[in-house]
């Protein structure tokens, strides 16, 4: 005997919210939409034009699919044709690919989703899900959506910029020479400006049309020969400088794209070609992508940003900077690795944010080993006296101050060294072990004050019993983020170009981790649908169930 079924039967259509379970992802989905304010929507209005999707259900949609790993806009389309969960939230409407990709790029919302993370925040506060203690910083390399081989090196367009520059003022030289053009003003003799090539150019032009004009005036074949033969060397210079114009707009053009990068992709100029973990080639070559910052507690991620520099050390201040400014307030402990230890971070921290900064720096695991500490050679290891302010060498001579020096990055941070110098060198029989300065120079050590203050603050933090503790939570905190978003998720390139617009898809699929890594904690947990717009969810379900099953 078989259940009855038969496709010829009309069948009323139900709510599709009763085919739901009741820790279903769709439910969380909607309240963190919904407890989003009415007033960030209104910049989605338009005065005129068909009604548009409204902004909630849209978002919904997009959030819904990339908790199923489903990142193609025509994918997300399919979805909202096959999958409950999905045709429950838009409610019965079926927005294009078209329609959804033009939506979770659009400048506008950048801000929901801000919001988005303010109020799933807010909810992990009230829930006691989070301890607002401490927050864990950690960044990771994401790959763009740009083609392999659209490299551009910034020391390449110097070498050609410089070649050309070279190139241009030799044949201008000959321009004048040769008295093909009048000489021109000049702003500088080093190198010839876009608005001075653009003029010769012009003036060139004018000789070449006045040769064009007397040949056709001309009826001698002798002389139209002669003069097309004087044609020709203007004309060819006009080829050159036109040629060292576009080449001239190129690289200036090339320069304002790099900024302060040293490479972009010719398919998104935003991205940076960087080292990858894994790539297609497996010989660890450079791939264009971004450095994507994350700002966790209790493995949920609470704040993130995007980065063009591969490196975390520049990151750190910025990254904290707009967590102040869109997304919460910083708890006393800010907690981080070796990548982001630095002078100008910790000084940032403690002195302007004041807040207590877990971070290690790069020698701080190896200040721990033997054979660190029983190195003579190292000047951590010497005698320092505080009276004389000098420093004691492993053959007894002294290093006395000399002078203070200062050093300036390129970015701009100065820091300040005390340089030390030994008395004499000359018959140490340690030299040799000892500097690598040439014969007749001493030994000088340049010693950061200020820097060496630091190390010895994050030691005594990171030896104290509670601060240790909440900085071994590091690894067990932020990285799993990662490794649920690349592995469980399966977002691992960016699908979109543009730093505005990958930052929206990177916000959608911290969402999802966020959603997904909620639901599964609170599995057991009946959800409430009080707040929900109808009461026929998971609520009718139960006596249905006691029914059949008493």
């Amino acid at each position: 005997m078989f259940k009855h079924y038969t496709m010829n039967q009309v069948v009323l259509p139900l709510d599709l919210e009763i085919k739901l379970q009741e820790n279903d992802i769709a439910y969380a989905v909607n309240d963190v939409v919904e407890s989003i304010p009415d007033e960030a929507f209104i910049k989605f209005l338009r005065a005129t034009g068909c009604p548009a999707y409204h902004p909630r259900m849209m978002m919904k949609v997009i959030l819904c699919a990339y908790t199923q790993s489903v990142f193609s806009g025509r994918k997300i389309e399919g979805l909202l044709k096959d999958s409950v969960r999905m045709m429950w939230l838009a409610q019965g409407y079926e927005p294009s690919y078209r329609t959804i990709n033009r939506f979770r790029v659009h400048p506008e919302v950048k801000e929901l989703l801000r919001q988005c993370f303010v109020q799933f925040r807010c909810q992990l506060v009230q829930e006691k899900l989070i301890d607002e203690e401490a927050i864990f910083i950690d960044g990771t390399k994401i790959e763009a959506n740009a083609n392999k081989f659209t490299f551009v090196w910034r020391k390449s367009i110097e070498k050609y910029s410089a070649n050309l520059v070279e190139k241009s003022n030799q044949v201008y030289d000959e321009l004048l020479e040769k008295e093909v053009i009048p000489e021109i003003e000049r702003e500088s003799l080093d190198e010839l400006s876009t608005e001075e090539l653009e003029k010769i150019v012009e003036k060139l032009d004018d000789k070449v049309e006045k040769y064009d004009k007397k040949i056709e005036e001309s009826e001698d074949v002798s002389e139209r020969k002669k003069l097309r033969s004087e044609r020709k060397a203007p004309k060819q210079y006009r080829k050159q400088f036109k040629d060292y114009l576009a080449r001239k707009q190129k690289y200036q053009n090339d320069m304002e794209i790099f900024g302060e990068r040293n490479s972009y992709s010719k398919t998104d100029h935003d991205a940076t070609f960087m080292r990858m973990k894994d790539d297609y080639m497996k010989n660890g070559q450079l791939k264009a992508g971004y450095n994507v910052q994350a700002a966790t507690e209790g493995q949920y991620v609470l704040a993130y940003d995007v980065f063009p520099n591969p490196t975390d050390t520049r990151t750190f201040i910025p990254f904290l900077d707009k967590i102040e400014e869109g997304f919460f307030e910083l708890p006393p402990y800010i907690v981080a690795d070796a990548g982001y230890g630095s002078e100008q971070n910790y000084e940032d921290t403690i002195e302007n944010r004041k807040r207590t900064p877990l971070i290690t720096y790069n020698q701080y695991r190896k200040e721990k080993k033997k054979e660190y500490k029983n190195d003579a050679f190292n000047l951590a290891n010497w005698e320092y006296n505080e009276e004389e302010d000098s420093f004691t060498c492993p053959n007894n001579k002294t290093l006395s101050f000399r002078y203070l020096s200062n050093r300036t990055d390129k970015y701009g941070f100065t820091r300040t060294f005390k340089v030390y110098e030994c008395e004499n060198c000359s018959d140490c029989p340690l030299r040799s072990l000892c500097t690598k300065a040439k014969e007749g120079n001493n030994r000088k050590v340049y010693y950061n004050e200020k820097w060496e203050q630091q190390k010895e603050y994050i030691r005594e933090q990171l030896s104290n019993k509670e601060t240790g503790e909440i900085y071994g939570k590091r690894k067990i905190d932020v990285e799993p983020v990662f490794g649920f978003l690349k592995a469980n998720l399966c977002f691992t390139r960016f699908s979109v170009r543009g730093k505005g617009k990958v930052e929206n898809e990177l916000g959608f699929a911290f969402m999802a981790v966020n959603l997904r890594k909620y639901t599964a904690m609170n599995r057991n947990q009946t959800v409430d649908n009080k707040n929900n717009p109808k009461q026929n969810g998971s609520d009718h379900q139960k006596p249905m169930i006691g029914t059949i099953f008493q």
